[in-house]
């Protein structure tokens, strides 16, 4: 007997294909060699890391999702680089994802796809029983581009412009009812910029991580009305939920403007930023240095601050500086930390930043002093940024102009009878 069951569990090993699990458990991902099946792993964890942090949930994954990696052939060019294929079973839910590998693989396809099957998973995740034939209902496509633009790290100036170049957003209606896989690409562009401003809407309304959480809960059983299924779990689009999305946009297209900040208005800014106002009832606004707040844990009010500015920082990265948009994105990163309660390096981390910049405006004085020194030496046309100066320097060293009125004139002469 003892001799049967090792045989069988050798059978059952070598009839199991190459595969890995991620650190969390919840991704399988079979085929290809262990190096890209790690890669993949990665981004799996990184995508249902960022979500959790942006629902400000713990991992709670009930179903695993599987991950088939398959070479591209050649001789069959019509196969989906990304393909999620999911259907009920007797125990709940089954997820697989279906991806091409190939050496132009596009990575955000694939994450997309990867964060479909951890909204899925979410969505079904308190229904085991499933009837057969049922219908599963998928994330809406603005939650999954939202979610993808407000993770840490990402390019939002191009969404910022191409909503900055509308003259007139579209109605909360049609928005919710467009099919992003048939626009061309400033179409999608522009889907994505909306997206990016209603999921940042929902959140900045009271409880509105938990709020979206419910949402996605209750996907499941929603309507054909989907301003219905958003008013039932977020009271902010109650009353008037166009007029709330209307002053939403024209809010983001006022506060993100697509003027790039010189160094130095980046530099006050950052300045500011770094200056949290604290409020609490009956008491006056104290101010609180970001430095201060990871040296202890922070209170309710204090987190509001840093949400706060948070949002702030969210807003300012697509204005700063070239030069100091890496820092302006870490000091977001450290304050959406802060709001978690993780305080573990970010001592650390801000008195780098802090040195970083000291040596950034030390050398951008630098770079501006030899600037005017080489215009005011070197260059034989000036750039006219001077003239203004000059000219006030000239005419200062003019002669006063003698005044006509009575008053004067009766001064002037007083004056010469003196001097004679």
């Amino acid at each position: 007997m003892v001799l049967f069951s090792v045989a069988g569990s050798l059978l059952v090993s070598a009839a199991q294909p190459d595969h890995s699990i991620s650190p969390s458990r919840e991704f399988v991902i079979y085929g290809a060699d262990p190096k890209l099946r790690g890669a993949v792993s990665s981004l799996a964890e990184q995508t249902k890391s960022n979500l959790l942090a942006l629902l400000r949930q713990r991992d709670g994954w009930k179903t695993p999702v599987i991950v088939n990696l398959q070479p591209q052939q050649a001789n069959v060019p019509e196969i989906p680089l990304a393909d999620l294929r999911f259907s009920q079973t007797g125990f709940g839910i089954k997820l697989q994802i279906d991806l091409t590998i190939s050496r132009n693989v596009d990575v955000s396809l694939v994450e997309r796809e990867l964060l479909r099957a951890i909204l899925l998973e979410m969505i079904y995740r308190n229904q085991p029983q499933i009837s057969a034939g049922a219908v599963l209902v998928e994330p809406p496509d603005w939650l999954i581009d939202g979610v993808l633009a407000l993770s840490p790290g990402r390019e939002r100036a191009p969404l910022v412009e191409a909503l900055a170049n509308t003259d007139k957003p579209l109605s909360l209606e049609r928005f919710l009812r467009q099919r992003p896989g048939v626009l061309d690409s400033t179409g999608r562009t522009l889907y994505r910029a909306y997206s990016f401003g209603f999921v940042q809407m929902l959140l900045d309304g009271k409880n509105g991580a938990d709020r979206l959480v419910q949402y996605i809960d209750h996907l499941s059983d929603s309507s054909n009305d989907p301003i219905a299924d958003l008013k039932a779990q977020f009271p902010l689009l109650a009353d008037n939920a166009e007029g709330v999305w209307q002053l939403a946009v024209t809010r983001m297209k006022s506060v993100q403007t697509f003027r790039l900040l010189t160094f130095a208005e980046s530099d006050r800014r950052l300045d500011d930023l770094s200056q949290i106002k604290v409020s609490e009832p009956n008491k006056p606004v104290k101010l609180v240095r970001l430095d201060q707040l990871a040296l202890h844990k922070p209170a309710t009010s204090e987190k509001m601050a840093l949400d706060q500015v948070r949002r702030d920082l969210l807003f300012f990265v697509p204005q700063t500086n070239p030069v100091l948009r890496p820092i302006a994105r870490e000091y977001q990163e450290i304050a959406a930390l802060l709001v978690r309660g993780k305080r573990r390096g970010i001592a650390k981390r801000l008195a780098r930043l802090e040195i970083t910049r000291e040596q950034l405006a030390s050398r951008m004085s630098e770079i501006d002093d030899y600037m005017n020194w080489f215009e005011a030496t070197q260059m034989r046309t000036g750039s006219g940024n001077f003239t203004g100066y000059l000219k006030a320097a000239d005419q200062s060293q003019l002669p006063p102009r003698k005044r006509s009125d009575p008053l004067s004139i009766y001064v002037d002469a007083l004056e010469d009878q003196f001097e004679n």
